[in-house]
């Protein structure tokens, strides 16, 4: 196997040869091995080891091993405890996703910190297969049929293309020494149900079942490969724009296609959504009809889809005072400066008579009931109606921010200042009010 190993990584990985490498080990065979391989090819490389303190004494057992392998290793090792119970519950996390985002983030913050080049985990073609029978089982798109990545970002899978039975028959060949943890053997979880009694019978029924598992992944991957280049192509003319708010893609688009549904699941799938059925209902509703993720929001706005991040942090009212000269906000930065004289106007600045302004000046967002007297109209107007004369859509209503003294609006940010604020023949003092 080490000579077949060194065959991989020469043919495709040879990045590693001149990388600083951090390998997850756990003490399972997997990543021991991975270990032995990566020492015996001289690579440079040290272990990272997480005690999540499931599993009492035998977790601490799995840590004295890491430590003792990577002394007679004479390799750097780095331990970290967790309490996976206490960030499960806090989180509403299941054990194993708890486990999972705790030693991947800790992973990365150890690679920033100390300047790893790439992670190395010992993922095997048994665990891609267990990866896709459990997305299959689930439910999913041609992504989640492509197998686990070799190469993802920071983090390398070089023992992709060997089986279990490789690695298993490598550490005995050379007397190699692991841990067995003893939850791996409960079929309550659906991988080890998976590995235990299910696999084992698709083995029986084709021997090959690995070889002929990689020929799919290698078809399938070709096939997202073409699907990939066609919803780029397609996403071209489909997003009409796109901000910090929001991505704004044109309905007519997915309607010229003849799966509009695939296209809107391609286009969305990364943003959690799952009613697709109702999704692809948004093409046909009415202007401000919406359908949720736990993370994003999709709106009907006439011809567009608005895609946009829901925001549960309640709006901020932020205060200037008289002496203030400039104050960051979420939108960007208002500068207060006194001027002389009214020059040309654009969207993001205005000129107020600033004895009119009652201090300290407040910057919110809309509230009910809110009025104002646009700048070159006789007499109010309440802010819903001006909004919707000017066909703004329900995400601009809500990004949008006005400057206020007292109860009064000053400025409707960005769009239009109050007449009762503008400067005049009598006015003293100018302030020029500007957003950037």
């Amino acid at each position: 196997m080490l000579e077949n190993f060194k065959k991989h990584t020469t043919k495709n990985l040879t990045f590693l040869r001149e990388s600083k490498l951090l390998i997850a080990i756990s003490g399972g065979i997997d990543s021991v091995v991975l270990t032995h391989l990566c020492k015996a090819l001289k690579l440079n490389i040290s272990l990272a080891h997480c005690n999540f303190n499931l599993r009492g004494k035998e977790s601490d057992a799995d840590e004295e091993f890491v430590l003792e392998l990577a002394e007679n290793l004479e390799v750097e090792v780095f331990i970290q405890n967790f309490d996976t119970n206490l960030y499960a519950k806090e989180h509403k996390r299941s054990i194993q996703m708890a486990a999972r985002e705790l030693r991947y983030a800790w992973f990365e913050e150890l690679a920033a910190q100390l300047k790893f080049d790439y992670i190395l985990t010992a993922h095997h073609a048994d665990d891609n297969l267990e990866t896709f029978l459990i997305n299959f089982t689930r439910g999913t798109g041609l992504e989640g049929l492509t197998g686990i990545p070799e190469v993802n970002d920071k983090f390398v899978r070089p023992l992709l293309p060997f089986s279990s039975e490789a690695i298993e028959n490598y550490a005995k060949e050379h007397h190699i020494k692991w841990r067995d943890d003893s939850s791996n053997k409960s079929t309550k979880y659906l991988r080890n149900k998976l590995r235990h009694e299910v696999i084992p019978i698709l083995k029986d029924i084709n021997p090959s079942l690995l070889q002929s598992f990689q020929s799919t992944l290698t078809n399938l991957n070709d096939s997202s490969a073409i699907v990939e280049d066609s919803i780029n192509g397609f996403l071209k003319n489909a997003i009409e724009s796109m901000d910090d708010n929001q991505v704004k893609f044109k309905i007519s688009e997915f309607k010229k296609v003849n799966h509009p549904k695939a296209y809107l699941y391609e286009a969305l799938k990364e943003f959690g959504f799952t009613e697709w059925n109702d999704v692809l209902g948004l093409l046909e509703a009415e202007t401000g009809k919406q359908v949720f993720s736990s993370t994003h929001r999709l709106i009907k706005n006439r011809a567009h889809l608005l895609l946009s991040e829901i925001n549960s942090e309640a709006s901020e009212t932020i205060s200037i005072s008289e002496n203030e000269k400039q104050v960051e906000t979420p939108i960007g930065i208002f500068f207060f400066d006194e001027a002389d004289g009214v020059t040309t106007l654009n969207k993001n600045e205005i000129f107020v008579d600033k004895d009119k302004l009652q201090f300290p000046l407040t910057i919110r967002k809309k509230e009910e009931g809110d009025v104002f007297y646009p700048l070159g109209m006789n007499g109010k107007k309440k802010l819903s109606k001006y909004f919707k004369d000017e066909k703004l859509s329900l995400l601009d209503k809500e990004n949008t921010w006005l400057l206020c003294s007292g109860d009064a609006i000053v400025w409707v940010v960005g769009k239009r200042a109050d007449n009762r604020f503008r400067v005049t023949e009598n006015t003293k003092r100018i302030l020029k009010i500007t957003l950037k």
